[in-house]
């Protein structure tokens, strides 16, 4: 009895179980009492008022896929990955994931396609996400300021990098604790694109 594909097919269903399980865990601040609350932490943490969480994307590696559309999964590093889009509060709790884009995707093209920032411009979110300076600056998205001129635009630099750098050590959480992350999914792309939404 050969034993690989039945362990495939048992992580295959155990990972679409608790995938299925996300939204009761990963919930983004929609109510007013949510979203002051999130404000509240940015603000006392960082001094960065409005602030209702951090953005960014971490390429996750999988293994070499084959087709027509292989090469889009190809990133800028040269390898085979997932752009996984993630935002966080400022306790480095996940509010939002999108487990789903092309190794090759920029940033930014994941948050322009993405409904959350539909929901941010029609005004349905009320709060500001800090983005590195990958994202265009907005009204509901922060970014850091290129060549500060003076100490005032150094010292929102530091609190912007300070504050946003909770989603990097998110990142280092994650991949320490799931080390697949941090070595590779070496399973099929479409169960290696549901076990990511669950680690």
């Amino acid at each position: 009895m050969a034993l690989a594909p039945l362990v495939s097919r048992c992580l295959s269903q155990i990972c679409r179980a608790l995938a299925s399980l996300k939204n009761n865990y990963i919930k983004f601040p929609l109510t007013n009492e949510e979203l002051a609350s999130k404000k509240a932490d940015f603000r006392r943490k960082f001094n960065m008022p409005s602030i209702i969480g951090a953005i960014d994307c971490t390429h996750i590696r999988i293994k070499k896929v084959e087709g027509d559309y292989a090469q889009l999964y190809i990133n800028r590093k040269g390898f085979y990955s997932i752009n996984v889009q993630v935002i966080c509060d400022a306790n480095c709790h996940i509010l939002h994931v999108i487990a789903r884009w092309r190794g090759s995707a920029h940033d930014s093209r994941i948050w322009n396609e993405s409904l959350i920032k539909e929901q941010f411009e029609n005004g349905s979110i009320n709060g500001i996400l800090l983005g590195d300076s990958g994202y265009a600056c907005t009204p509901y998205m922060l970014t850091p300021i290129l060549n500060p001129q003076n100490d005032v635009e150094r010292q929102y630099n530091y609190t912007h990098i300070r504050a946003r750098n909770t989603i990097e050590r998110l990142f280092g959480q994650i991949k320490q604790r799931f080390r697949c992350l941090l070595r590779g999914m070496t399973i099929s792309l479409e169960n290696a694109k549901v076990a990511i939404q669950w680690c």
